[in-house]
């Protein structure tokens, strides 16, 4: 006699949605899962196309799975810094920084950036997987004098390439004067918006936070220029990987510091004096020459891309570290990779290797970024 057995099967996870969701699909995108969101990771053009058409016009992506919060209370700004090693007491209005949440280990919880668009606070953008254990961190430590607003009612839109200027600028003129991370408060598209000059490209572009119930016609409004395309997640990852920038839970986790991070620019000159950030102790010995690992970047001169988790060897063919993110150049024609190796070895020019499918293959530490950064700085 057969008997059935009663098997509990784990469900599913039933995926968020942007306000985008919509749109997405009526132009044809191929939905993934990611951050807990169901996101376009390309669309029909594919994601070689999405990728040299936002660095040769402008590209148009959905971010709105990203954190976005206001921090308040009677000195914000001072309160952050018990949280990051970033200069907030400094931060003027107008002006976006980027800056790390530690542990006070000195690894890093998550990266962000944080802007005072107006005198409203500061107002923080957060990583979309991270978000939630962010605010909570930020909660324990700040306490109710610092008062934690989640904007959960706000999209965000990234519109990047050089001829993402003058795009916007014909729905938000104001936003002609501004420079690489500036960030102001405006009316835009008939709606209130956050506009920062800064994106994820390593091109020159803009994120702009809008209300939810808006971001469809915002959205629509700039694709009905012919200088704009949607873009998913495919290309906004080979973009940031050309420009030599992080994604956390890749190049980042709770164990890497600052320091090995390749993000010292980050770490503020009177935040080092003072050592009143977390885990300074740790930090502040590896500035002095005590990390045991670093970031660099990676030409892959034959063979495959190496991806990540893949070994890297030096010349001799001993492991000496591994591939955190990797994949291919639209731009440069070839492999490119972000690796943590020992700091004798991060030299430019350095010769070594990595191993691909069991091969190994000739590999060189070049300058980051890979592609040159095309942000407009102030003069």
């Amino acid at each position: 006699m057969s008997e059935t057995i009663a098997v509990d099967t784990p469900a599913e996870p039933v995926l968020k949605t942007t306000p985008l969701n919509a749109a997405h699909l009526a132009a044809g995108a191929r939905m993934v899962p990611f951050a807990g969101y169901s996101m376009p990771v390309q669309y029909i053009d594919g994601v070689m196309k999405e990728h040299l058409w936002t660095r040769e016009h402008a590209g148009l992506f959905d971010v709105s799975h990203m954190g976005q919060a206001r921090l308040r209370g009677a000195d914000p700004l001072a309160a952050f810094e018990r949280l990051t090693p970033g200069d907030f007491k400094g931060l003027k209005a107008g002006r976006q920084r980027y800056s790390m949440l530690l542990n006070q280990a000195g690894g890093i919880v998550d990266d962000l950036m944080a802007a005072r668009p107006d005198d409203d606070g500061l107002f923080v953008v957060v990583n979309g997987a991270c978000k939630d254990g962010d605010y909570e961190l930020m909660a324990a430590v700040l306490g109710p004098a610092t008062p934690i607003q989640r904007l959960e009612d706000r999209a965000l839109l990234a519109l990047q390439g050089p001829e993402a200027a003058a795009v916007l600028a014909v729905h938000a003129p104001q936003i002609a004067d501004m420079a690489f991370m500036d960030a102001r408060a405006m009316t835009a598209f008939g709606v209130d918006a956050i506009v920062s000059r800064s994106g994820y490209t390593g091109e020159d572009g803009y994120e702009i936070s809008v209300p939810a119930a808006a971001a469809p016609a915002v959205w629509a409004t700039l694709l009905a220029d012919e200088r704009v395309r949607p873009i998913g997640l495919g290309a906004r990852d080979s973009l940031r990987l050309e420009a030599g920038l992080p994604l956390y839970g890749h190049d980042l986790d709770e164990t890497v510091s600052p320091v090995e991070g390749d993000l010292v620019f980050a770490l503020s000159k009177r935040r080092r004096q003072a050592g009143d950030f977390p885990g300074a102790a740790r930090i502040l010995k590896e500035l002095a020459g005590g990390a045991a690992r670093t970031k660099v970047c990676l030409r892959i001169l034959e063979g495959a891309p190496a991806r990540e988790g893949a070994e890297v060897a030096d010349e001799a063919g001993a492991v000496v570290g591994v591939v955190t993110s990797g994949g291919y150049s639209p731009c440069l024609k070839g492999g490119v990779a972000l690796a943590f190796v020992p700091p004798a070895l991060k030299a430019v020019g350095t010769k070594l290797k990595v191993i691909v499918r069991g091969k190994a293959q000739a590999a060189e530490v070049v300058a980051s970024p890979f592609v040159p950064h095309r942000y407009v700085r102030k003069v």
